[in-house]
């Protein structure tokens, strides 16, 4: 696969993560749009493959910070707050244990 489809392909990702992500969130739903879409095209003139390379790594990154720690909140009233994690997130959740066993 050559750089240009992969780059096409880390855009259609991000896009994909954030329509996930931010279901049910207009307001957060187009701001999320609008940051992917204006950092792809202020390096769309970019040619130099390392420096693709970065980029891609840190869209890359930004994915699964998206995917893996961002969890969505619902003003209930004024002082709640209802969350609403997704299935994904809480696939490595680990038990909490009030009485931890010493190591030996």
């Amino acid at each position: 696969m050559g750089q240009a489809a992969k780059v096409l392909q880390l855009f259609k990702t991000l896009h994909r993560t954030r329509q996930q992500v931010f279901k049910n969130d207009p307001r957060a739903l187009e701001a999320a749009r609008i940051k992917i879409n204006e950092e792809f095209k202020s390096n769309k003139s970019e040619t130099s493959p390392k420096k693709i390379e970065e980029l891609m790594k840190v869209g890359s990154d930004v994915e699964l910070l998206l995917r893996t720690s961002v969890i969505q909140g619902i003003h209930t009233d004024h002082s709640t707050l209802k969350l609403v994690p997704r299935k994904d997130l809480l696939l490595e959740n680990v038990p909490y244990c009030d009485a931890p066993t010493q190591k030996q």
